[in-house]
């Protein structure tokens, strides 16, 4: 290897610049084949002079830091759209309700609808209702978060998503379009700003992945749902206890919320949905991610290895940087890639 700081001859003929000594490159791809797309984008979505609000950028980056978590979130359009001149399908949206300590952050991110026409549009709809109905509650949400009541929690989120995509589905309507055709998957973190807090709430519809980095091994902590669909499921009074992994839960009794008023039953079933409260511990990272980046990871053994590495480190990345890293390919999947990861100080 060059010397820190010295050009090598390819450098010198203007090819390429090698890093300084010690700083690791960040790679392109993992597994034994290059992707067949090309690793950035080719072609531009087709615009409408008439409606330029319509248009999505290719990627989407942002990042905070409040109490003892650090957040970074990306969104990237898939190979397969880059190449093929179509918009990103999903959606990312990340928002501060409140101040100080009673703060609370919100990351949702939504899947559009695959070949639908406006799938762009179902997701960034989706996540303008869910942080719409979040931002209105935020300070009961707080409240609940740092009292540990988590069937309030679970069915509260519930009647919120609910609504949320209730009235997309009434904007589907609007439109002559089929509900199927105008929807969206959605995945949300909740992050409280108090330092004192550590617990983490995941909530949605909808496939994806929730993941946990603890002492440099990955683990899969997407909520398991039965095959059922319908309102939500509520508990109370159950004292907090521990999971082996040191998830606080309570228990759940089994009683059924009342049907929204806000909208009927739809038709085909509506999505299960999924819930998670966790607390975290120092050095964890929990990642939340869409389908583009969940299926490489469990299907991709050397993703996980490498971003275990990358993400181990005592600093949590910069954006650019986790960019880089969210956005490593691996053969055969070539969807948009949505990611939010917290680094717990």
């Amino acid at each position: 290897m060059a010397p820190a700081g010295s050009v090598d001859g390819d450098a010198a003929s203007g090819s390429r610049v090698e890093p300084p000594e010690g700083v690791p490159r960040a790679r392109g791809h993992v597994g034994s084949r290059p992707p067949t797309y090309d690793a950035e984008p080719t072609a531009l979505p087709a615009a409408d002079p008439d409606d330029l609000g319509d248009l999505v950028a290719d990627t989407v980056l942002d990042g905070a830091r409040y109490g003892v978590c650090t957040l970074r979130a990306a969104s990237v359009r898939g190979d397969s759209a880059r190449y093929r001149g179509e918009p990103r399908r999903d959606a990312l949206l990340t928002a501060r309700f409140g101040t100080g300590e009673h703060a609370l952050l919100l990351v949702a991110m939504a899947t559009g609808a695959r070949t639908a026409p406006g799938a762009h549009r179902a997701a960034a709809e989706a996540c303008h209702w869910i942080g719409r109905a979040v931002g209105r509650s935020h300070v009961r949400l707080v409240e609940d978060i740092r009292g540990g009541r988590r069937g309030d929690l679970k069915s509260g989120l519930h009647r919120l998503t609910d609504r949320s995509l209730g009235k997309l589905r009434a904007s589907a309507s609007e439109q002559g379009v089929a509900p199927e055709e105008y929807a969206a998957g959605l995945r949300c973190l909740l992050l409280p700003a108090d330092p004192e807090c550590r617990t983490r709430v995941f909530f949605g519809v909808g496939p994806g992945g929730l993941f946990r980095l603890r002492e440099g091994e990955w683990q899969d902590i997407e909520p398991q749902v039965a095959d059922v669909r319908g309102e939500a499921v509520v508990g109370y009074g159950s004292p907090p206890s521990e999971t082996p992994e040191g998830d606080r839960l309570t228990m759940d009794l089994g009683i059924p919320t009342p049907p929204s008023p806000y909208e009927p039953a739809p038709e085909p079933p509506r999505e299960p949905f999924r819930f998670r409260t966790s607390v975290a511990r120092p050095g964890d990272t929990l990642l939340m991610c869409s389908s583009g980046l969940a299926e490489p990871l469990r299907g991709e053994p050397e993703l996980g290895e490498y971003l275990a590495e990358r993400w181990s480190r005592p600093e949590p990345p910069g954006l650019a940087a986790f960019l880089a890293d969210s956005q490593v390919r691996v053969k055969g999947y070539a969807d948009d890639r949505t990611a939010a990861a917290v680094w717990e100080a």
